[in-house]
């Protein structure tokens, strides 16, 4: 299909239709016809200039959709150019219009937004085109803009390609700076004279711009005149006026400014949301030096904790926390100076470092202090206020505190300040924590007037109202259990009879039915006579403590019969091990085979584990030799080694090899126990050929002791017993000759905790070769230079052969 050389088939919007030139009547017919062929060439020409414009406007919106063909597709350039004419051929679409469709299905962005709601409300083709006619000016005002070297050229291109479709005729963007001041940054459609007027709005002053800025949302003026609100271009633009703020991470940078000539009527969403998405144009494009980041800067961190130093109020250092999407979610306390006492009673560095919400959750009530501290973070606008009521939740129970606040920002981040109302205040306020603290509430009864005064801590513990009256400390014993009656009667006497101080513990019994445990300390109170005034006291619920002891107590039982278990199993494993595998067995002889066995139980009992050997001569004259160790201690570790040691004999009598043999063993271990795991060495000798066939599972292989030199066997494959359910094992074997030693061990023998398992094999094989004039003494020798210290199991097997 041949490809279309015209992007854009219409001439741009907002340019004004032309029309040939007037030609008098009573001109002469062939100057007439002259002039009306100059005009259509005029026309023409012209026609083809705007064409080319539009085309060069939307080139850079063709390529990039090439280029998300080329991605999607996996094809040429060449391809993804022919698919973009077939495509706008078949849907009778411009390429350029086709384009702005693909970016906008790939980018999702808010741009894809606006034409997504003009689509949805389309209820012929004629709103459907024209959303595809938005998304295109919206497209290309987004290139002309991140095209753009500065601010200028931002709004050049804004009013341009985006803005004059929709009858606008002026266009400004606005900086905000720290304290809330705007600088005009860049205009279009206002006079030089006029933007000079209006270079630098001082915080304070009111415009559209800045009640953007204030409110943080769209201000949609109908009459700017008719407001009386001062702005740019006030006179040139009386019309509508609309302000949107422009910025990222919950903080505003920029505020763009549209102006209409006339009256502005009622506009539809769709216009509202076009605005908004060329605001955050805007804020993308502008460079902002001081622009909020994910982590402060340090050095301006370190400036403003300097600062923080001098002050005499407590102060905290904030920092913005965003979201996934860029948006800001919390601020993050960087910092807390020396004077700060936080209200909840915690140290400064549990403070440091957490969230200000998960600090202080209460800071987001409505009108509360995190709306302020966002506002400021946001516009740069300082806060202050006197006497503004600060509460922090504590166990449930909201505090409340009166202080003076400030609040400023220094680039990007937050300084909190505060100071509370009086040092009356912060001792009250400490005693309250105190109270709460240790759940006391306090009391005192007047023994002339009757009266009495109680805080409201106490109220609380007795589950009363605050507005009820009172219950006298002589009435104490119909709130209490029955059982305590004798406890209270005996506190009494010695406070309102005896005058003396005393105390006493009860349970209360409060009115919604709850029991407390409650300890009650009074004292009586002496006039300047030495007679008694009043009778002052306090009660603490000890209801978790009491409970605390209860538990203790049944613990400590739970542990008693649970040691007495443990010892329980430790002896029975113990007795089980002994009596299978008892610590010294006497040498046998086998043929031309002399075998010695050495086993070293654990010092300790608790770690009874399941080290096992075996040596026995089978029904075919072999011999059979092995060594394992089971993991685990205790009785799951002895049971399970009595079921591999029996297993390995029962099979062994079969006829099997080692492979094989210690294949069965595998499956034994992996379904006929509780997923017992073990690793073993087994070795099958025929006294005829002198031969000693072996496997291993997961085990350090056997050492070969031969003309006074050790050294170990080569290793073969073979994975841990239990491991898998089904593995296979390989099978190595060694000539042996006379006066040669072999030896078995388990790793118990050699294992340190602060050494490699290498650096114990090379001391294993320097003390094997030590002379030795027998087996037995051989064995012992290896036992006693023994330098393990896991205090395991430890199994030894050798034979020589004569």
């Amino acid at each position: 299909m041949a490809r279309s050389n015209q992007v854009h088939s219409s001439p741009p919007v907002g340019l004004p239709p032309l029309s040939p030139f007037p030609v008098s009547a009573a001109a002469d017919p062939e100057t007439e016809t002259n002039v009306g062929r100059l005009a259509a060439t005029i026309e023409r020409l012209r026609g083809e200039v705007l064409q080319a414009q539009s085309a060069a406007e939307g080139r850079a919106l063709v390529e990039l959709a090439k280029g998300v063909l080329i991605e999607r597709l996996r094809c040429s350039v060449t391809s993804a150019a022919q698919q973009l004419a077939s495509l706008a051929e078949q849907a009778g679409m411009t390429q350029l219009e086709l384009a702005a469709d693909i970016i906008n299905q790939a980018a999702q962005d808010r741009i894809s937004e606006v034409a997504r709601a003009f689509l949805a409300s389309a209820h012929s083709d004629e709103p459907a085109r024209e959303a595809a006619d938005i998304a295109v000016r919206l497209r290309s005002a987004e290139s002309g803009v991140l095209q753009a070297t500065d601010a200028q050229a931002v709004v050049d291109s804004l009013l341009e390609h985006a803005l004059t479709p929709l009858g606008a005729t002026a266009v400004a963007v606005w900086e905000a700076g720290a304290d809330a001041s705007l600088t005009l940054a860049g205009y279009a459609g206002f006079t030089a004279e006029e933007a000079k007027r209006w270079r630098y709005v001082p915080p304070g002053v009111e415009t559209p711009a800045r009640r953007a800025l204030v409110r943080r949302e769209s201000i949609w003026l109908p009459d700017l005149s008719a407001l009386g609100l001062p702005s740019i271009g006030r006179r040139e633009t009386p019309g509508g006026r609309v302000t949107v703020p422009a910025g990222t991470g919950g903080r505003i940078f920029a505020v763009l400014e549209v102006g209409w000539p006339d009256p502005l009527p009622p506009q539809p969403p769709q216009i509202r949301k076009q605005i908004e998405a060329l605001a955050e144009l805007c804020a993308y494009s502008l460079d902002v030096p001081d622009e909020p980041a994910s982590a402060p800067e340090p050095e301006a961190l370190s400036e403003l904790i300097d600062l923080a130093g001098t002050l005499p109020d407590a102060a905290l250092i904030l920092s913005p926390c965003l979201d996934g999407d860029g948006r800001l979610g919390d601020f993050r306390i960087q910092h807390a100076n020396a004077r700060f006492v936080d209200p909840t009673g915690r140290p400064r560095n549990m403070v440091v470092g957490a969230l200000l919400l998960e600090a202080y959750p209460l800071a987001a009530e409505d009108g509360g202090l995190w709306e302020k501290i966002e506002r400021v973070h946001a516009t740069g606008e300082p806060f202050r206020a006197d006497k503004m009521t600060l509460t922090a939740m504590v166990d449930q129970v909201s505090l409340s505190s009166v202080a003076d606040v400030s609040i400023t920002r220094h680039r990007g981040n937050v300084l909190l300040i505060w100071r509370l109302q009086d040092e009356a205040a912060q001792l009250a306020n400490l005693l309250q924590h105190a109270q709460r603290l240790g759940r006391i509430g306090g009391f005192e009864e007047n023994l002339t007037t009757g009266q009495i005064i109680w805080n409201s801590q106490l109220y609380a513990l007795y589950g009363m109202g605050e507005g009820e009256p009172p219950i006298p400390l002589d009435r104490l014993a119909g709130h209490s259990h029955p059982d305590d009656a004798a406890a209270i009667g005996h506190f009494l006497r010695t406070v309102l009879h005896h005058r003396r101080p005393a105390s006493a513990a009860f349970r209360l019994r409060r009115p919604d039915g709850i029991a407390r445990h409650i300890r009650v300390v009074a004292e009586p109170v002496f006039d300047a006579d030495g007679k008694p005034s009043a009778i002052r006291g306090a009660y603490q619920d000890i209801s978790a403590q009491h409970w605390t002891e209860v538990a203790l107590a049944a613990t400590r039982d739970q542990l008693a019969h649970t040691e007495q278990q443990a010892a329980e199993r430790n002896r029975l494993a113990l007795q089980l091990q002994q009596a299978i595998m008892p610590p010294s067995r006497e040498p046998m002889e086998a043929f031309d085979l002399q075998i010695a066995v050495r086993y070293r139980p654990a010092e300790q009992e608790h770690l009874v584990g399941g080290d096992w050997y075996d040596a026995v001569v089978l029904p075919s004259k072999q011999i059979l030799l092995s060594v394992g160790d089971v993991a685990g201690h205790g009785i799951d570790g002895a049971t399970g080694m009595v079921v591999l040691r029996n297993a390995s004999r029962g099979l062994a009598a079969t006829g099997a090899g080692p492979a094989q043999l210690m294949a069965w063993l595998n499956l034994v271990a992996h379904h006929l126990t509780d997923q017992v795991t073990a690793t073993a060495v087994l070795g099958l000798y025929d006294p005829q050929t002198r031969i000693l066939r072996w496997a291993r599972a997961g085990h350090l292989p056997p050492v070969l002791v031969r003309n006074g030199r050790a050294a170990e066997l080569d290793l073969i494959g073979g994975t841990l017993l239990g491991a898998v359910s089904d593995s296979s094992y390989e099978e190595g074997q060694v000539q042996l000759a006379s006066d040669d030693i072999l030896l078995m061990y388990t790793d118990g023998l050699i294992e340190r905790r602060d050494r490699t398992l290498q650096h114990s094999l090379e001391q294993l094989l320097s003390t094997a070769g030590h002379p030795a004039s027998d087996l037995e003494r051989l064995l012992d020798h290896l036992l006693l230079h023994s330098n393990s210290d896991t205090d395991d199991d430890t199994c030894l097997v050798g034979i020589q052969l004569r």
